[in-house]
C-alpha cells in the first residue's frame, strides 16, 4: 500500500526579514524628558540657574553699554529734557543708527556721570599733541597716543606712564592701524620747515597716506575724526585777514609744497570721506602756536628767537622783518580743538590769535622778556615765505564760542621758563615746565 504525500507549501508562513517592534506610543515622546528630569533631579539645578541669572540681571546697572559705541549724542540733552524724569540713558552709535547729535554743549542730565571716551591722538607725543593728551586725561577719557617719535618726545607724556587710562604705541601712520576708539585726533605730521623739508616725500606721504589710514579707521569703527590742518593752506595769501572761504595762493611745486599741498589734499580726503562714506569729520586750520614743549631748534620764529636770546646769540630776522604773523598760546589751541571735536559743525575753522605782530615786533617782545641787550641779525628771506598771516576767527567765535585768552606777553614767559630749563638744566629754574 503506497502512502500519498501531499504538498502543503501554501500552508507555511513566511519568516519576516527584519524585527519590527511595536509602534511607539505618541504620549511617551512627550513625557520621556519630564520623567528623565524628575528621575535625575535636573529640575532642581534648572531652577537654581534661573534664580541666579535673574538676581544677576537685577543687580547690574541699567545704563551700562559697550565701550565702543559713542556716547556723544547722549552726553548732553536739550534744556526741555533736563527736567524730565529720565533715570537712565541708552547709548548707541549715532552714525550707525542714523541718529543725529541732539546737543553738544557738554550738559549732562541730573544724576548721570559723564562716561569717558576712548580717544586716539596721532602725534600725541609732540608739542601740541602732548598738551591735548593732558586735557583729555584730565577730563577722564582713555587716551591712546600713536607716534613714531620723529619730532615727538617720550618726555612730553612720561607723566602719564602707569595710568591705566593711558596707552602709547610707537607707530607710523603711513602704515595701517586697527583700534577700537570713539574719537580720532589726527595731528601726526612734522609742522616746522626744518622738519618737513628734511624728507619732503615722507612729509606728503604722512599727510596723504597717513590721513587715508586714519579716515579708514574712523569709517570701520564709527569714530569721529578731527584733522589738524594748517594756515599754510592759504599759502602767500592775497586776502587779509584770511577767512575759511578763501582758497589760498599756494605754489604747488615749491620747497614748502610737501606740507602746504599735503594738508590741502588731507582736507580733500577728509571731506570726501564725510560726503561719500558718512564719516563724522571736523577740520581745524591752525595758525602759529607757541608754548612749552616746542622743539628748541625747529626753525619756527618764536622758538628760534627764544633759544637764540637764551644762548646769547643774535636773533635772526629773515628779509626786512616786516612779515606779519599771529601767535596763539598752546592752551588756547587745545581748547579750540576740543570744542570743535565735541561740537556739531564740520568746519573748516581758523584757530589762531588775530593779534598781529611783525617779526621785528616779536623780536622786541623777546628782548623785553629775556635780554634787553639781545642782538638782531638780518638774513636773506627764505623761499615762498608768506608776507602776511592773520586769521579771521569770526566763524569760531559764533559757532564754537571760542576765542584765544592768553596774550603774547603773558604766554611767552611760560615758554621761556620751559626753554631755559631744557637748555641749561634744572639748576637754572627747577621744577617742571608750566602751562597756562
Amino acid at each position: 500500500m503506497t502512502s500519498e504525500l501531499t504538498f502543503r507549501g501554501h500552508e507555511t508562513q513566511p519568516m519576516a526579514d527584519t524585527y519590527s517592534p511595536k509602534p511607539p506610543k505618541p504620549w511617551l515622546a512627550v513625557t520621556r524628558p519630564i520623567r528623565y528630569i524628575l528621575r535625575e533631579q535636573r529640575l532642581t539645578f534648572v531652577l537654581i540657574g534661573i534664580a541666579i541669572a535673574t538676581l544677576g540681571f537685577t543687580l547690574l546697572p541699567s545704563n551700562q553699554a559697550p565701550q565702543r559705541y559713542s556716547s556723544a549724542i547722549f552726553d548732553s540733552f536739550p534744556a526741555e529734557l533736563e527736567s524730565s524724569h529720565l533715570t537712565h540713558r541708552p547709548v548707541y552709535n549715532e552714525r550707525r543708527f542714523g541718529i543725529q547729535n541732539w546737543n553738544s554743549g557738554g550738559k549732562i542730565p541730573l544724576g548721570l556721570k559723564r562716561k569717558g571716551k576712548r580717544i586716539v591722538v596721532t602725534g600725541g607725543a609732540g608739542f601740541v599733541g602732548s598738551h591735548l593728551v593732558d586735557r583729555l586725561m584730565e577730563r577722564g577719557d582713555s587716551v591712546i597716543v600713536v607716534d613714531n617719535f620723529f619730532t615727538g618726545r617720550k618726555e612730553n607724556v612720561m607723566h602719564h606712564f602707569g595710568n591705566p587710562r593711558f596707552e602709547m604705541i610707537r607707530h607710523d601712520v603711513v602704515e595701517p592701524l586697527l583700534l577700537e576708539v570713539d574719537q580720532i585726533y589726527h595731528l601726526a605730521c612734522p609742522a616746522s620747515p626744518v622738519h618737513y623739508k628734511f624728507n619732503p616725500v615722507k612729509t606728503i606721504k604722512t599727510n596723504v597716506v597717513g590721513t587715508l589710514n586714519m579716515l579708514g579707521l574712523a569709517k570701520r569703527v564709527g569714530a569721529r575724526f578731527l584733522l589738524t590742518s594748517t594756515s599754510e593752506v592759504y599759502g602767500d595769501p592775497l586776502q587779509h585777514p584770511q577767512v575759511e572761504t578763501y582758497w589760498g595762493n599756494v605754489n604747488p611745486i615749491g620747497v614748502r609744497s610737501c606740507y602746504d599741498e599735503g594738508k590741502r589734499t588731507a582736507e580733500t580726503l577728509t571731506m570726501d570721506y564725510h560726503r561719500g562714506a558718512d564719516v563724522e569729520v571736523r577740520i581745524a586750520r591752525i595758525f602759529n602756536t607757541y608754548g612749552p614743549r616746542m622743539c628748541i631748534d625747529d626753525g619756527r620764529v618764536v622758538s628760534n628767537f627764544v633759544a637764540q636770546a637764551l644762548r646769547k646769540e643774535p636773533m635772526t630776522v629773515y628779509g626786512d622783518g616786516k612779515q606779519t604773523r599771529s601767535f596763539q598760546y598752546v592752551s588756547d589751541l587745545v581748547e579750540g580743538l576740543m570744542r570743535l571735536m565735541e561740537g556739531e559743525h564740520v568746519g573748516p575753522f581758523n584757530l589762531g590769535n588775530p593779534g598781529e605782530f611783525t617779526m621785528l615786533e616779536l623780536a622786541k617782545v623777546v628782548q623785553e622778556t629775556i635780554d634787553p641787550d639781545a642782538k638782531i641779525e638780518h638774513r636773506p628771506n627764505t623761499e615762498d615765505d608768506p608776507h602776511k598771516r592773520k586769521p579771521d576767527i569770526t566763524k569760531a567765535k559764533e559757532q564754537l564760542g571760542w576765542e584765544p585768552k592768553v596774550s603774547l606777553r603773558k604766554g611767552l614767559p611760560l615758554m621761556v621758563k620751559d626753554f631755559r630749563q631744557r637748555i641749561f638744566g634744572d639748576h637754572k629754574e627747577g621744577g617742571s615746565s608750566t602751562t597756562a
